[in-house]
């Protein structure tokens, strides 16, 4: 995130409002991990890095713990701190975040870590966290065993270039880390309930390269969503829908 990739610098920037209309939240499950998984809770700390418009932000908040968001995109920060006063929301990366030595219980990365899966960051992230301290690594993955999913994913994935995926498992190649004990990992079924507008088409654009496409490009990415609803049985003309997705949890914990 210090040299942060175009695709994210001017995706998010542009789409920060259809990011927060489109993306999923995230599974209720969820809370009982943070508390149990993560430990969090009244009196301790964590921080939501790569956080965004605040979607898992707000989670972290629920537990009771005292949250930063940290996050380079300005337009994206501040879509942030309108919606969670409470949150110290910070300018920052995941090379050199603007935290002392040792200050954190947890440190949490939603759907982002794919977009600096360095050593540099993970240094960083080890220096923040006390020992002890847990990494938690979340991606909300579509269920590509749903036929209209597979084609929508076909969709998208004919734009992504050179911009870092979480399919591609090239973040795994961190782990193990020096520094952290093994990698663990947990899925939880979720369903992102809505219009088709908003699920589907929006969830679509609000990815950051197609976000970031020109607008001819963009509005033809728009059409073939469209297009895909119109002609998906289980989509055309519904007033709700529901998109399938597994929560993909991973967590290590700082043991030096």
């Amino acid at each position: 995130m210090t040299d942060l990739h175009p695709a994210a610098a001017s995706g998010f920037a542009a789409g920060a409002e259809t990011y927060a209309k489109g993306r999923p939240d995230y599974p209720a499950a969820l809370t009982a991990w943070l508390r149990d998984g993560l430990r969090l809770g009244p009196g301790r700390s964590v921080a939501d890095l790569g956080a965004g418009t605040g979607k898992f932000t707000g989670l972290l908040a629920a537990t009771g713990a005292e949250v930063t968001a940290i996050e380079p995109v300005g337009a994206m920060r501040a879509r942030l701190a309108a919606s969670l006063p409470g949150v110290t929301a910070l300018a920052g990366s995941a090379e050199a975040m603007p935290l002392a030595e040792a200050s954190l219980d947890a440190l949490v990365c939603a759907q982002a870590f794919h977009w600096f899966s360095t050593p540099a960051a993970l240094a960083e992230i080890r220096r923040v966290l006390t020992v002890g301290g847990r990494l938690d690594l979340v991606w909300n993955v579509r269920d590509e065993s749903t036929p209209w999913v597979a084609e929508l994913t076909t969709i998208m994935n004919a734009h992504e270039g050179d911009a870092p995926r979480y399919h591609t498992g090239a973040w795994r190649r961190l782990f193990p880390a020096e520094g952290f004990g093994p990698l663990h990992e947990a899925t939880f079924p979720y369903g992102h309930r809505g219009t088709p507008e908003q699920v589907i088409l929006d969830r679509t654009l609000s990815v950051s390269f197609i976000a970031a496409l020109p607008d001819a490009e963009r509005a033809r990415v728009a059409r073939a969503v469209r297009d895909l609803i119109d002609r998906t049985p289980e989509l055309a003309g519904r007033d709700e829908v529901t998109f399938p997705y597994r929560t993909q949890v991973y967590w290590c914990e700082r043991v030096s």
